[in-house]
């Protein structure tokens, strides 16, 4: 039932939207891994650096990410970046977690269509609650505009 109003939520916040040129500022989709949910990324001014929200269910229970992103493009292909961040989450189930977030991964986004697709890796270590997630791989499929 949750999926299904994520989705739903989405598609519908995705159907008042106009579509844009490409080279985006901002992006909104979903995550998919071990912990699933809804991802936003946007990115600070005019340069290599985004702030990305990841609002997402795992063990039962929801969290929310808050990452700082810096972006390079060293393979020289058009749409396509590595990179890597910090940040921080909250997670509620059996207990609070609190805790500290790293984030290393590769991004492509469609020249065609307005959309970018993204494979990371964010392990995270709670100071509060206890514990450490090294197996936070994750697909990310986004809208961007």
């Amino acid at each position: 039932m949750k999926k299904v109003l994520l989705t739903t939520l989405l598609i519908g916040f995705l159907s008042i939207l106009n579509l844009s040129a490409q080279g985006y500022n901002t992006g909104i989709g979903l995550r998919g891994g071990l912990a699933q949910g809804v991802t936003i990324k946007h990115f600070l001014g005019k340069t290599n650096n985004a702030i990305e929200g990841i609002l997402a269910i795992r063990w039962d229970g929801p969290f929310i990410t808050g990452l700082y992103e810096i972006h390079d493009d060293p393979f020289k292909v058009d749409g396509l970046q590595w990179f890597y961040g910090f940040g921080a989450h909250i997670g509620f189930w059996e207990e609070t977690k609190i805790g500290v977030d790293f984030i290393l991964g590769l991004e492509y986004t469609f020249e065609e269509i307005p959309v970018n697709v993204t494979l990371d890796w964010k392990p995270a270590i709670n100071l509060v609650g206890g514990g450490y997630w090294a197996d936070g791989f994750a697909l990310s499929v986004r809208y961007v505009f």
